[in-house]
């Protein structure tokens, strides 16, 4: 009992907890408070992409459909199988070659990522939708996959800012970068698509390349992070086509260095460590090979690193005549080398997007590429709608990461100016913009706010009577700036934007982009969060074609629908949204912009293409899909809305004939009606003229669209001709006695039968 006792007495149960107790981590006061701070953070940008989950669970826009389908191949069959895969359901007759198409790095992620999940037993099936792919865990998790994503990247630039400029540049920038429309529209929930990676990816490269040129780092840590790097451009360069931009900026950063008498060791080791296991990693993905290791943009990365090799070398060299002799032998070596390979048509140029973003004075010669809102011009307004009243603090912050040019400050202003030229030349960049700006605006406010808060931290000292002239800053007047700063920063993230308040809706401005229904939710129409509907039409209309079409009918569309008809209603399509095959994309708006007899003899030919290639014939089995949307007024009068076939019959006119002015001959106002101006200022008012377009009234589509408004509005009379070979089988909310719409917008889809 004694040496009971003396094992668990009060005394030594006591010393023992005390013993357990110094193991505790001890952590600051201010290091408590500042990952505090991030954790409120997170919390807040992963809340906030979860809005959309009021109108159901899921996955957005096009594209990400595509992402859930290679991923859930991939979970089935292998992380192989996609570079192998013929889909036959895709581009018929001829099918996709997934392998040389896509990108893997985004669905292998996404892969990876719910085989670890599910091997941990965490379950992925939301009981809350009726969503009939929710029965799907693979499904279930790409839904939320860009959340995810979107908290590991606020988590990195937090890292990245922390080296640019200190725990408070980390922390601002992770808020704003939290908080951006631009990045929030493009990692809400259900957007998986190759951003999401994207961007996480990019930040990441910048962090890991700067630590790797870093002096006052051991060289064997840079190799670490040097390897690590290329590890993570790899990636990009495996997961997004605008991969090219981090690669690109990285060369212009290491000759702005060069130019700067800045070159080390240790940045040609980061360098050739870095783009040699890039490319590497690149020229073994399918879409990629080894054509690519001779884009412009690869063939400057040689360029530089023979520079770099020059240099290097020239260290050694003793006298000046034989470093000037050295120096001129390898740049005529260089330029003989770059002007034989272009002379022989080795150096691949850019595409044509990409040379438009380069240079946004040339136009885009495909009107397919013209086709996509995201390929055009941004304007300033939406740039300002990111960042709000932060877009005075860029300037700032290009001004102080001037003031200390060290090489991250470098590469930060190097980034924000080319983010800043290419997001005007293309909307979509504005996403990559947004890390820049943030980063930029981080750093400008706290080098403004730290002297005021300094100031604020010090004791107040008694002023001498002979000193009460002279200027000097309160510490009253450092809270009063510190309070401006504050509601300025309220403006931009709390308050309603001017159309919001307009429209009556209550949430702040950084909810806006995310308090959005999905597009599909949507029936792709951009309803505002005041606005608390879901629209059925799409989701009915797929379901239906998944259920009461044959499981071998081929689908004709126009290519934005292509994903979901695939997916969602399991049927075969003639194109899609990956848009490989420009010319049957042509071939499709051909047979909407023709009369029914040609539409009809364009699908024969499909038919017929399809049988030489050992397909049965799809006489019988194959459906047109149109989809429009319109306004029905109090009088009854109906308006075209624009965000259906009556706006991209344009495109279909001008991706048929090559051209970005043939939909003119259709009608310069709307399908089938031309606008004569009777007002000699130019300007439209009610005295003009809307004369009928023969030629545009005569397309298959017009009929289609024409009958089609019959179904849902009474003062619309129009009678299709007796011999048309399409028959309606199907309408958007057939049979419902109240039309669900959005604040009287119709959202139309219409499914025909091929007859002949």
């Amino acid at each position: 009992m004694s040496k009971i006792r003396k094992l668990f007495g009060r005394e030594k149960i006591v010393d023992s907890l005390r013993r357990v107790g110094g193991l505790r981590v001890k952590v600051s006061h201010a290091t408590l408070l500042e990952f505090s701070i991030l954790i409120l953070i997170l919390m807040l940008g992963f809340t906030v992409r979860l809005l959309p989950m009021r109108w159901g669970y899921y996955i957005s826009e096009f594209d990400p459909y595509w992402q859930y389908r290679v991923t859930k191949d991939i979970v089935q069959n292998g992380y192989l199988h996609w570079a192998t895969w013929q889909d036959k359901m895709s581009w018929w007759p001829w099918g996709r070659d997934v392998g040389g198409s896509t990108f893997p790095g985004l669905p292998m992620t996404m892969a990876t990522f719910f085989i670890a999940l599910n091997a941990l037993g965490i379950p992925m099936a939301p009981s809350f939708t009726t969503n009939p792919l929710a029965s799907d865990p693979v499904y279930n998790f790409v839904v939320i996959f860009p959340v995810i994503m979107a908290t590991l990247t606020i988590i990195a630039i937090y890292f990245f800012g922390k080296d640019i400029g200190g725990k408070e540049v980390g922390l601002f920038a992770a808020f704003f970068l939290a908080l951006n429309a631009s990045y929030i529209g493009r990692t809400e929930l259900g957007f998986s698509d190759d951003e999401t990676v994207g961007i996480f990816g990019i930040i990441l490269f910048f962090l890991l390349f700067l630590r790797a040129i870093e002096k006052e780092r051991p060289l064997r840590t840079n190799l670490v992070y040097g390897i690590a790097s290329g590890l993570t451009l790899g990636y990009i360069l495996a997961s997004w086509g605008a991969a090219r931009y981090p690669v690109g900026l990285t060369v212009l950063f290491v000759v702005v260095l060069l130019l700067l008498r800045r070159y080390s060791t240790r940045l040609l080791m980061a360098y050739s460590t870095t783009f040699s296991i890039a490319l590497f990693m690149a020229i073994n993905v399918p879409r990629l090979g080894f054509r690519f290791l001779l884009e412009t943009t690869n063939v400057a990365v040689f360029g530089v690193f023979l520079l770099l090799c020059a240099i290097e070398i020239s260290r050694h060299i003793k006298t000046a005549r034989m470093k000037s002799i050295f120096a001129l032998s390898i740049v005529a070596l260089g330029v003989a080398l770059f002007l034989t390979l272009s002379w022989y048509g080795y150096v691949q140029p850019l595409q044509s997007k990409y040379m438009s973003i380069l240079n946004p004075f040339e136009r885009l010669s495909s009107a397919a590429v013209a086709s996509v809102q995201e390929h055009r011009p941004a304007a300033w307004g939406s740039i300002y709608y990111d960042v709000g009243i932060g877009i005075l603090f860029i300037p700032v912050g290009f001004y102080f990461a001037a003031q200390n040019p060290t090489n991250r400050n470098i590469y930060l202003i190097l980034f924000g100016l080319s983010a800043i030229y290419f997001a005007s030349a293309m909307v979509r960049l504005t996403l990559i913009l947004a890390p820049a700006l943030c980063l930029l605006w981080a750093l400008a406010l706290t080098k403004v706010l730290k002297p005021f808060i300094t100031l604020l931290k010090e004791t107040p000292v008694a002023v001498r009577r002979k000193m009460r002239l002279e200027t000097h800053v309160g510490r009253e007047f450092s809270a009063a700036f510190l309070i401006l700063i504050f509601l300025l920063l309220t403006f931009t993230f709390v308050f309603p934007s001017t159309e919001s308040r307009a429209t009556g809706a209550a949430f702040p401005r950084v909810f806006e982009q995310a308090y959005v229904p999905t597009t599909l939710a949507a029936a792709s129409l951009p309803i505002k969060p005041t606005q608390s509907v879901n629209l059925p039409d799409w989701i009915d209309a797929l379901d239906w074609m998944r259920f009461n079409l044959p499981q071998d009918a081929v689908v004709v569309s126009w290519w934005d629908y292509g994903y979901w008809i695939t997916m969602i209603a399991n049927k075969t399509t003639l194109s899609d949204n990956a848009t490989i095959n420009a010319t049957q994309i042509g071939r499709i708006g051909r047979m909407f912009m023709s009369p029914e007899a040609e539409a009809i003899q364009i699908i024969d030919e499909f038919n017929e293409e399809g049988q030489s290639r050992g397909y049965p014939s799809i006489a019988n089995k194959t459906y047109v899909v149109a989809f429009f949307t319109f306004y029905v007024d109090q009088n009854g009068q109906v308006q075209d809305m624009g965000y259906g076939e009556e706006s991209k019959w344009r495109w279909m006119a001008n991706i048929a004939f090559n051209s970005l002015d043939k939909w003119r001959e259709y009608g310069n106002s709307t399908l089938g009606r031309d606008w004569v101006d009777t007002n000699p200022n130019g300007q439209q008012d009610q005295q003009d003229q809307f004369p009928d377009n023969p030629k545009g009234q005569s397309t298959t589509l017009y009929k289609m669209m024409m009958f089609g408004k019959t179904k849902r509005s009474s003062s619309v009379t129009f009678q299709l001709p007796d011999d048309f070979p399409f028959e309606l089988v199907y309408w958007s909310q057939k049979g419902q006695s109240q039309v669900v719409t959005a604040g009287g917008i119709h959202a139309l889809v219409t499914v025909w039968k091929v007859t002949l």
